[in-house]
């Protein structure tokens, strides 16, 4: 993630949030489960962040056609408007439009990027809300799931964009979560990022143990980001929290990681699931190395904590429903989901 940009972003967030928030934010939420996809429904898909390209767009569209999936596009989704798909006004509108349109059966982002966060004050959580469904996306889309899973109670899903590779791996977890949901769903790390001669796919056992408790997480650099701001991760006792990113050296790692540190009570939480950081290893030779730093950043709280699981910014990455009660099992390096993810 690009840090300036991020932050030059979220700068006007805590002004602006008291207006937006009002009466659509509920102190304590119920977990609202969006319904299941079947094969011939149509999805919403947007670009609340970045752009396309022609040949990237054309390629989401048949990602999502591959699944039996029809579309329905977003006004301004094929856009481009510098690092951001259109203005943030058009951006709002597309997903307003997607969860209010009675044809639309599910919400998917076409990719992340950045921008999204810039949505939050203006977003109308009382209409999405009254309109529960799926809403699919990783990386900068985080923002989205936060705000919104904090404050209306739906269940999202950090999951492939719809412009991602969809390998076997991929395809097939997504599909069990949001078409064909079992209980309980143990989901195991991929065999490809097993092989992976890279040592940021290795796994690494920080703190051993099980834990149990509702998912929360997403992109580090937007949950830092959002650190201060309305949207921040709030609540967070009892719950596992998921983690990923790309392209960061260790030392920023670490100081997002204390900045979440100071913001929120960690050690509240039942444990700790992190994925693969993909290009995040020190570029120079001596200082810290990634697992190094999670080490110290979290190996004191006193909570399961592994390093490795199988989503990020990878071929091969499984589908988090946010909000659901999940197991997680350092030992056997699997998250088992413990309820159906969608209704």
């Amino acid at each position: 993630m690009k840090r300036r940009e991020i932050l030059k972003g979220l700068a006007a967030l805590p002004l602006l949030a008291p207006l937006a928030l009002g009466k659509n934010t509920a102190k304590k939420t119920k977990i609202i489960k969006p319904k299941r996809l079947k094969v011939g429904d149509t999805v919403g898909v947007i670009a609340p962040a970045s752009g396309l390209s022609k040949e990237s767009f054309d390629k989401a569209i048949q990602n999502l056609e591959s699944l039996g999936l029809k579309t329905k596009i977003g006004k301004s989704a094929r856009g481009v408007k510098g690092f951001l798909s259109a203005t943030d006004k058009e951006r709002l509108d597309d997903l307003h439009w997607a969860f209010s349109d009675k044809e639309i059966a599910g919400v998917w982002c076409l990719r992340g990027g950045y921008g999204a966060a810039r949505l939050l004050p203006m977003i109308d959580y009382d209409l999405i809300r009254k309109n529960p469904k799926i809403l699919i996306g990783y990386s900068d889309i985080t923002s989205l799931h936060l705000a919104i899973s904090q404050n209306t109670g739906l269940v999202t899903f950090h999951g492939p964009v719809a412009s991602s590779t969809l390998s076997d791996y991929t395809k097939t977890h997504v599909v069990n979560a949001l078409f064909n949901p079992s209980a309980p769903y143990k989901i195991e790390l991929s065999e490809f990022n097993k092989a992976s001669d890279s040592n940021l796919f290795k796994t690494e056992v920080i703190t051993n143990g099980k834990a149990k408790g509702k998912l929360i997480g997403g992109n580090l650099s937007l949950l830092s980001a959002l650190a201060g701001t309305p949207y921040a991760l709030r609540d967070v006792k009892g719950k596992i929290l998921y983690m990923e990113d790309v392209g960061e050296q260790p030392y920023r790692i670490d100081r997002m990681l204390t900045q979440l540190r100071q913001s929120a009570d960690l050690k509240q939480l039942a444990g700790i699931a992190l994925g693969i950081f993909e290009d995040c290893n020190p570029k120079t030779q001596g200082t810290q190395t990634l697992i190094e730093v999670l080490k110290d950043r979290l190996g004191d709280l006193g909570i399961p904590v592994i390093y490795g699981l199988s989503f990020g910014h990878i071929r091969d990455q499984f589908t988090l429903p946010v909000g659901i009660e999940v197991e997680l099992d350092t030992s056997n390096a699997t998250m088992t989901f413990l309820e159906t993810v969608v209704s």
